[in-house]
């Protein structure tokens, strides 16, 4: 029996190790975002400052380990067997769960997980127990730590909250103080929202943080005779002036004599200070569960007492982390920060949802989303009211975005959001997460920064009357994930710890290897399709501002575009004769993706055409044409996939013979269609168009003669309504199909410059 514990022991060691990798991949973002999405300083030195910042938080964590040992429920109420099986529950769960949620991609938060998988854990075994007992129901609260718990996740609720009020409110104060045109302000005003900036933050992580750590509340009290605690409380004001004066006074001097840059020195400090309080905040949520198990090890065996009788009550006495396990627990942090891929690639959801300017949007709206935009723009008629005019011409003319003049000849990768709003990101989200950390409240780093970058971006304008309803659900959709979070977590450790319970010696290995599985199927899935999107085509927008620019640039969009359509047509005729359901439905997927695209590419008519020299506006009408013709082979390529999934999924007749055949017939026709209009547009052969533009009457001839066919098969033979519909459906498309596709190469034919005589290709061919 004793070596099922040992295995435990190591099984938690191996998971705290691929937790400390998952999170810190999941979770770096947290910290790199405001840094990178204002693009203030370079990529190398923004990670530099950040494994500091991690290096230093990780030493500085020990007090947070106390959450896993005693923050959710009452150690001296269970028996080292039933804390193992938590512990082991919590691990299992936790990994699995993490590891699901980055491979869909959708957001979770370390420090929700871990909170209720030992919520779950805790309350199966409890209830298990109190089963066993005979006890009631009511008899839960003498071992879950309910105040503790019901504190931390109202702390973790309202942080959602608090975290986008004051950062709205910030930005705001901020924005209208200072402007966009920040830069030409006097010094004064700089150094002055510097000091506020500097002082605020190194208040609350090179003090507050220092409380973490027992050596240095040792050290403290030997060299003041006050412990940190005690100095802060009787010093806060005197403390909190002088660094105001200090740092506003550093920042005069960075400033005037440097010629620096202060808000690229508070976005450096700011990652530093977040990093830090990541670090300090969240390395609980992956090492304080193994940690606790190993202590409760260790003290179980030198007991020397039985499993089922050794209580655990001494895991709610105070006890340091060992240094050396933080130490190590920051070095597997840094490596995964400077080597994970998932790390190293910035997550845009949080950017593209704070974005200044115009991106990709990447969320749907929803009665929600729309409601609140609703309400919001009410409340801003209302508050037009109540102003005075001049004062709203004041505020808005500090909200006034400054023009760029950049040149046309030129790419350029602008920035998501400016200095100012980078320096209240990182100034808000470091103070407010290091606040819970000095209270011991593990607080979701993941809740606070998205949040406060929410409502920055709010009090910044960057949700505008084009944007808001799809930044609204998008914020909409990452907090539904966070509470979808908290349910999966709590169910799966409960369910885990249960099983556990019911034989540790079988459902240990097995659970383990399981997950082992799991993880390893993940993987080799997210691999696969990482693979695949990189290889897959995609389409991208036209920027020359010539005709005869847009031509070459679009050529690869049109090749692309007629591959994937002979797909589309091929496999909607191939899963019609072989009944096959999957393929069909794969194939309406794969037609509404091509569908998005070509819809982003005319979202971005207004800049295209914004882009384009006076003398050479003809290049917007002749690109407004051709997204034209390709989203009307869009439509025929998704009516005729639809159409075709509808009647295989309703279980309708399947075609005839004859019916097949001569659908293959025109798809052998189209195939050829297709294959010569890819290749033109590949090897750019724009005259070899005029020959495939000849071939129209004769495909159009044979679609028509298919339709006369069915006519006469169904006044003589046909029984079947909807084969009747189905057959001429598609084939009426497949010439509506036919016709986009020729307009789309007639206006190539026509638009192209070519002093090239148009070459003949043999009948064979086309």
């Amino acid at each position: 029996m004793d070596n099922i514990y040992l295995l435990m022991i190591i099984a938690l060691a191996v998971l705290a190790v691929a937790d400390l990798v998952v999170g810190v991949s999941n979770d770096a973002v947290n910290f790199l975002n405001s840094a990178i999405g204002s693009k203030a300083i370079s990529f190398k030195t923004i990670m530099i400052v950040a494994s500091v910042g991690v290096a230093v938080g990780a030493v500085f964590s020990s007090g947070m380990m106390e959450v896993a040992r005693k923050g959710i429920f009452n150690p001296h109420e269970f028996m080292f067997d039933e804390i193992m099986i938590i512990f082991m529950a919590v691990m299992i769960t936790d990994i699995l769960l993490l590891d699901f949620f980055n491979s869909v991609g959708m957001p979770t938060s370390t420090t929700v997980s871990i909170v209720f998988e030992l919520l779950g854990a805790s309350v199966a075994m409890s209830l298990i127990k109190i089963g066993h007992d005979g006890g009631s129901f009511t008899d839960l609260v003498d071992y879950i730590n309910t105040s503790k718990a019901a504190e931390i996740i109202f702390g973790i609720l309202l942080s959602v909250v608090v975290a986008f009020s004051i950062g709205a409110a910030v930005q705001w104060v901020a924005r209208l103080l200072l402007s966009y045109n920040f830069e030409k302000k006097a010094n004064w005003v700089g150094a002055f929202f510097g000091g506020i900036a500097l002082s605020s933050i190194t208040y609350f992580i090179f003090i507050k943080g220092l409380k973490g750590t027992s050596f240095a509340d040792d050290a403290f009290a030997i060299l003041n005779g006050d412990t940190i605690n005690e100095f802060i409380e009787h010093q806060l004001t005197y403390i909190l002036l002088a660094s105001l004066v200090l740092w506003s006074l550093i920042s005069y001097l960075f400033i005037t004599v440097f010629k620096a840059n202060i808000y690229k020195l508070i976005i450096l400090v700011g990652t530093f200070a977040l990093a830090l309080a990541f670090a300090g905040n969240d390395l609980v949520n992956f090492i304080g569960v193994p940690i606790a198990g190993w202590l409760s090890y260790s003290t179980w065996v030198a007991s020397g007492l039985p499993a089922e009788t050794f209580s655990m009550g001494f895991l709610a006495d105070k006890v340091a982390t060992p240094t050396y396990l933080l130490v190590g627990a920051g070095l597997i942090m840094l490596a995964t920060l400077w080597f994970s891929s998932k790390a190293k690639g910035v997550v845009k959801t949080s950017l593209d949802l704070s974005s200044q300017g115009e991106t990709k949007e990447r969320f749907q709206p929803n009665f929600l989303s729309r409601g609140f935009v609703r309400f919001a723009v009410l409340a801003s008629q209302m508050s037009s009211y109540i102003l005075p005019k001049s004062w709203q011409k004041k505020i808005d003319k500090q909200f006034e975005i400054p023009v760029l003049n950049l040149k046309k000849d030129k790419t350029y990768e602008l920035p998501a959001f400016d200095l100012v709003r980078a320096a209240v990101n990182l100034m808000v989200a470091a103070v407010l997460i290091s606040i819970a950390t000095s209270m011991k409240l593990p607080l979701s780093t993941t809740y606070v920064t998205f949040m406060v970058a929410m409502g920055t971006s709010l009090a910044d304008r960057a949700w505008g009357a084009e944007s808001a309803v799809y930044r609204v659900a998008g914020v909409l959709n990452v907090i539904g994930g966070w509470f979808f979070t908290a349910f999966i977590a709590f169910i799966a450790a409960a369910l885990i710890a249960y099983l556990l319970n019911w034989n540790v010696n079988v459902m240990v290995p097995v659970l383990l290897l399981f997950a082992t599985v799991l993880l390893v199927r993940n993987y080799i899935s997210h691999n696969k399709k990482s693979k695949e999107i990189k290889a897959e085509d995609s389409l991208t927008r036209a920027e020359s501002s010539s005709i005869q620019g847009v031509i070459h640039e679009s050529t690869n969009n049109i090749a692309n575009v007629i591959k994937r359509g002979n797909r589309i047509y091929t496999n909607a005729i191939n899963g019609l004769a072989k009944q096959d359901l999957s393929l069909l439905k794969k194939n309406k997927k794969q037609v509404v993706k091509l569908g998005n695209e070509i819809d982003e590419l005319r979202d971005n008519i207004f800049y295209f055409i914004k882009n384009l020299d006076e003398s050479s506006v003809a290049a917007s009408n002749f690109y407004i044409n051709v997204l034209g013709y390709l989203q009307d082979i869009t439509q025929s390529l998704e009516y005729i996939s639809k159409i075709s999934h509808k009647h295989v999924n309703n279980n309708h007749k399947k075609l005839k013979f004859s019916q097949i055949k001569e659908l293959k017939e025109v798809d052998e026709r189209f195939e050829r269609l297709f294959v010569n209009t890819k290749a033109a547009f590949d090897t750019r052969s724009f005259e070899e168009i005029g020959v495939i533009l000849s071939r129209k009457k004769e495909i159009m001839d044979m679609v028509t003669h298919k339709i006369q066919k069915q006519v006469e098969r169904t006044r003589t033979e046909e029984s079947s309504p909807k084969n009747t519909t189905l057959y001429f459906s598609v084939l009426l498309e497949t010439k509506d199909l036919l016709n986009a596709t020729m307009n789309l190469l007639e206006e190539y034919h026509n638009a192209h410059d070519s002093s090239v005589e148009p070459a003949t290709v043999p009948d064979s061919e086309s």
